[in-house]
């Protein structure tokens, strides 16, 4: 590894720490992980009693590859994003995750003071992330790290996060065509329902794994 790399390496590391540290300020269980393959072990560990776990539908969890362990493992897989499933059952499988063993999930900012900030079109993402599931692991890249206020963060999201994912999804919204937010009126608009989890709730079990590496938008 070069000079550049290693200080670059460093300089995210000293990021995550903090955000990890203001995290655990605020209530959560918090951990620092150097890389995918760390956060990959640490949800297979966390995921040892539970018999259901629901993905988020997070570009992230995607990346790590963990739902065919998982899968190997027995779990009950709750997954919205199979293919297979008719409009109804989808429905079906999100509903379902409101009340599964573990939910996974990624989040579309996170604030170095401890702060989750996330926006849905349909809300079942959210939602899950504060009360339902009996465990919720959230997974952080250092992609999604903002080093400023909540409002900074929610123009992360929809600066760098909604254009991809509306792009990805074949949404047709004015983002997906330009990158650029816009404030749309779009049918398609995916900014719809806008979460701050600023502290622990009250009786979920969240655990925010920060990684130093990019994952997800």
């Amino acid at each position: 590894m070069s000079l550049t790399n290693e200080l670059v390496l460093w300089t995210h590391e000293q990021k995550c720490l903090k955000a990890v540290e203001s995290l655990v300020k605020n209530g959560f269980r918090a951990v620092y992980c150097l890389t995918p393959q760390e956060v990959c072990d640490c949800i297979v560990l966390e995921a040892a009693e539970a018999a259901s776990v629901g993905f988020g539908g997070s570009m992230s969890i995607v990346g790590l590859g963990v739902e065919s362990r998982l899968r190997e493992q027995g779990k009950e897989i709750l997954n919205h994003a199979d293919p297979a499933l008719s409009r109804a059952e989808k429905m079906d499988v999100m509903r379902r995750q409101l009340t599964c063993d573990l939910f996974l999930t990624g989040t579309n900012a996170l604030t170095i003071s401890g702060e989750l900030i996330n926006i849905d079109a349909t809300g079942n993402r959210v939602a899950a992330m504060f009360f339902g599931p009996h465990k919720v692991i959230v997974v952080a890249g250092r992609n999604k790290l903002v080093d400023g206020s909540v409002q900074d963060a929610i123009q992360r999201v929809k600066n760098w996060a909604t254009p991809p994912n509306a792009k990805r999804l074949n949404f047709k919204t004015p983002c997906a065509s330009t990158g650029f937010c816009s404030d749309c009126n779009s049918p398609d608009r995916l900014c719809r329902v806008t979460s701050i989890i600023d502290r622990k709730p009250r009786f979920t079990d969240v655990v925010v794994l920060v990684v130093n590496a990019d994952l997800g938008f």
